[in-house]
């Protein structure tokens, strides 16, 4: 029951959260909307009087404004025209800096304008009377907090995120992203060393595999190659086993026929003398009837 009792707290406003998350309060783009101008106004006002009338504050300003022009080409070596560029640079910057125009770049430029104009104007370790040198110690302050106030408006982001700590927060997103990358690198290495492994694998089972294919090949040519050798071998000796009784068979034969050719050819021969004699014996019986009939 008495936990009942107790109130429960409200969660905060989205708004508030908002706000709080991006790291400004309620009503701060109001508060800078007044201090800006308010901030800038002396500089448009003193940057002019300053351009118009340089030669106010030319004497005191020329022991700073020689050092400056030597080791910075842009400054003009004439004190007159350092005074009034300066005094045009505050009328800029300090016109920006109260509409709201690059708000962090006008305060800081306001700031560098700033540190020779107090060390010109208002040097007052080097008055010897109190009542001035107390008079010009307070102006010096007061440039010094007018400083302190750009500087601060410089480092101002308007609640949105500093350059630095943007460029951490992508140092820290480039280190993740590159963590996931060496991670899916690795990975894929990984992989692919097991897909090499495993393909190496079966290669060197699929060559064991064809020299052993390889192997028995060569035992069965060897095998069919010793029974051609024996074939041969038995055909040859078969050959000249049968070589003997074929010429004997062919020498034979040629006998035969010489002997048939020559006993026609003695036939023939008797045949031809018989006719020849017949001839002869025609041929004298002829001449004898001729001699009787003569």
């Amino acid at each position: 029951m008495a936990g009942g009792m107790l109130k429960r707290r409200r969660p905060a406003p989205a708004a508030v959260l908002e706000l709080h998350a991006h790291g400004q309060l309620p009503g701060m783009s109001g508060l800078r909307a007044v201090a800006h101008p308010m901030l800038a106004s002396i500089f448009v006002v003193q940057g002019l009087e300053t351009f118009r009338h340089p030669e106010r504050v030319a004497k005191a300003a020329a022991p700073v404004v020689g050092p400056i022009a030597q080791r910075v080409p842009a400054v003009p070596a004439e004190t007159e025209h350092a005074v009034r560029l300066n005094g045009a640079v505050q009328v800029v910057a300090g016109a920006t800096l109260g509409f709201g125009i690059l708000p962090r770049l006008s305060a800081l430029v306001l700031a560098g304008t700033l540190v020779p104009t107090t060390l010109a104007g208002h040097r007052y370790w080097e008055i010897e009377d109190p009542e001035q040198r107390a008079q010009q110690r307070v102006h010096f302050l007061k440039n010094v907090t007018m400083l302190g106030g750009l500087l601060i408006a410089a480092a101002d982001t308007g609640g949105s995120p500093s350059l630095a700590w943007r460029r951490k927060k992508a140092s820290r997103a480039a280190n993740r992203h590159l963590g996931d990358l060496q991670e899916a690198v690795s990975g894929s290495v990984h992989a692919a060393s097991d897909q090499i492994a495993a393909a190496g694998t079966a290669t060197a089972g699929q060559l064991s595999v064809l020299t052993d294919v390889l192997g028995e090949t060569a035992q069965l040519a060897g095998g069919h190659l010793a029974e051609l050798k024996q074939a041969l071998a038995e055909s040859a000796r078969t050959a000249g086993d049968q070589l003997p009784a074929a010429a004997r068979g062919v020498a034979d034969s040629v006998r035969e026929a010489t002997q048939a050719a020559a006993g026609g050819a003695a036939d023939l021969t008797r045949a031809v003398a018989d006719r020849v004699s017949n001839a002869s014996d025609a041929a004298l019986s002829a001449g004898r009837r001729v001699a009787q009939a003569t």
